[in-house]
């Protein structure tokens, strides 16, 4: 089983930054993905970025393109999401999540964090 624990998430205001963390553990992740994806109240659950731990090429939601960053650290097991220029529409519950493939698609990924609270707001 994989536990898959988030931090950081708190309230910034807009046009701020902030840095989310995600460390798992449990099992290896050789060959397997991490991605962030968020969901706001009322709303699906909607990806945000995705990273493969072998050679670490990335994808990102158009929404989010050129103001997240997703990066990783394969001997710490941790993921982290860099978000800068932070928007109203970006607040939301952000969950990490790891996959048996580098996908998008919440449906590839079998294990889920609890998820950390971002919220952007004046």
């Amino acid at each position: 089983q994989v536990q898959l624990v988030e931090s950081g998430g708190k309230l910034v205001q807009p046009g701020g930054s902030l840095r989310l963390s995600c460390v798992a553990s449990g099992r290896a992740f050789t060959n397997y993905a991490m991605g962030w994806f968020r969901q706001a109240p009322g709303k699906e659950r909607e990806f945000v970025a995705v990273i493969s731990w072998s050679d670490g090429n990335t994808y990102y939601a158009d929404s989010v393109k050129g103001r997240f960053t997703i990066s990783r650290d394969n001997a710490k097991n941790t993921v982290y999401l860099q978000m800068n220029s932070l928007k109203p529409e970006d607040t939301a519950v952000y969950y990490c999540a790891a996959a048996g493939e580098y996908s998008s698609r919440k449906e590839h990924y079998d294990y889920w964090g609890q998820g950390t609270q971002v919220t952007v707001s004046s």
